[in-house]
């Protein structure tokens, strides 16, 4: 793990030093509608929470951008499954994300489909409690993001899309439903 952490901050780390090839860069603030769900449950549960994240978006070309972002997520279990069911399965997660993911996307004005993937860390609490885990941690865990939506307008300044971290640690991942807007610092 800390080998796997350690090759992600070089590689990241490396672009800073030839910055020449950052185009634009600009922070996207997301909002959303947060969930948590357990990797594996007999129940099919999704547990309902807040999103928010922001991001340092830095254009390297029209269909590839570097994204460190910090963001936030809180879940809670109302003790029901997603068909109204009374269960005792929950998976919930409070915690604060850290990490980096590169966004690859089609360079169409109005409306851009795209894609991200990147790696970083969770430091809160996570449960997740089913028939086949019982997990109560607090502290840091990694997890992998995984992202897809559109950049609507003409300048591609509104996002729409689903963000998910994945955390095997606490066979568990979290996600968001979540809308953003990107605020221009500067361009080239």
């Amino acid at each position: 793990m800390k080998k796997l952490l350690f090759l992600f901050l070089i590689i990241f780390t490396s672009n800073f030093v030839g910055s020449q090839s950052i185009k634009e860069k600009s922070i996207n603030v997301l909002i959303g509608y947060g969930l948590s769900s357990p990797l594996e449950s007999e129940d099919e549960i999704a547990n309902e929470g807040f999103f928010t994240q922001g991001e340092l978006v830095l254009k390297a070309t029209s269909w590839f951008e570097y994204r460190p972002y910090i963001g936030f997520i809180s879940t809670n279990s109302n003790g029901k499954d997603i068909n109204d069911n009374p269960t005792t399965e929950k998976a919930e997660t409070k915690a604060l994300l850290l990490g980096g993911k590169v966004r690859v996307r089609a360079p169409i004005p109005w409306v851009a489909p795209y894609v991200e993937v990147g790696f970083g860390t969770s430091i809160g609490k996570f449960e997740t409690f089913t028939t086949f885990d019982n997990i109560d941690k607090s502290g840091i865990i990694y997890h992998i993001p995984f992202a897809f939506g559109l950049e609507l307008g003409r300048n591609n300044n509104i996002d729409i899309g689903f963000s998910y971290y994945f955390q095997p640690s606490i066979d568990q991942f979290a996600g968001a439903f979540a809308l953003g807007i990107n605020f221009p610092i500067n361009k080239k």
